[in-house]
């Protein structure tokens, strides 16, 4: 670390000490920066790429979520889980859907924002934020009908989300569904977009979808739908 990066105020911290404790954290720390809408100091030559220019004015943001909805339409009175949910309830249509919401978040910002404001959007439907990491869902087995896990699976190795599928079938009732992203690298977007994470302060792992279906398989999960989107591509999975 150099001498002009920022302490991160999250490291050893927050987590329980395990081998994904540092990882979690830096992850945590790049996200609170962009949360609370800090500076981030790059080199001239990264502000110069297009892609930071969208991510600068907010468009990157639209082009690359992943609309987790359209392929696995929600359903009224679904207990559904989101990891690493961010903000989500105050910027997707859970209204809309009647489905109860439930959180996980590594970042205390999102964590803090969400419980605050959920509440008042809609008390019967927003059911709270824990703070936690993927791999330790602080919830009781068989909960959900559905899980959620978008933007976040690129920051770890595929040996993490070995943990991540077991705690989410562990939650998960019988029937229930698993929906999240992983980063498609044969797209074209993908070598600048990992440029661009690792300069924001979180690195990226590019893995082959094909080395992803082989760590789905072995966590006892069938595929049951696929949907590419221009950086990322949903995966619907059942146990």
């Amino acid at each position: 670390m150099s001498k002009n990066q920022p302490v991160n105020p999250y490291k050893n911290k927050t987590y329980s000490a395990d081998k994904w404790q540092e990882r979690i954290a830096q992850v945590a720390y790049r996200f609170n920066r962009q949360y609370e809408n800090q500076k981030f100091e790059l080199p001239d030559e990264i502000q110069e790429m297009p892609i930071y220019k969208e991510w600068k004015n907010g468009s990157l943001s639209q082009r690359i979520v992943s609309p987790f909805w359209e392929i696995a339409p929600l359903q009224k009175n679904q207990h559904c889980l989101d990891i690493g949910c961010g903000v989500s309830f105050l910027i997707y249509p859970w209204r809309d859907w009647q489905a109860f919401f439930y959180g996980q978040e590594i970042s205390n910002i999102a964590k803090d924002t969400l419980n605050s404001r959920g509440s008042q959007l809609n008390s019967k439907l927003f059911k709270g934020v824990e703070l936690g990491a993927a791999h330790h869902l602080n919830y009781p087995s068989e909960q959900f009908d559905l899980v959620i896990a978008t933007g976040f699976s690129c920051y770890f190795p595929l040996e993490y989300w070995q943990s991540v599928l077991g705690e989410v079938k562990r939650v998960l009732k019988p029937g229930g569904h698993f929906v999240f992203d992983i980063l498609n690298s044969q797209q074209l977007l993908v070598e600048d977009w990992a440029v661009l994470e690792t300069y924001l302060g979180a690195e990226v792992f590019l893995e082959s979808p094909s080395a992803w279906e082989k760590t789905i398989k072995a966590g006892g999960a069938k595929i049951v739908k696929k949907q590419l989107g221009e950086l990322f591509e949903l995966y619907k999975v059942r146990f």
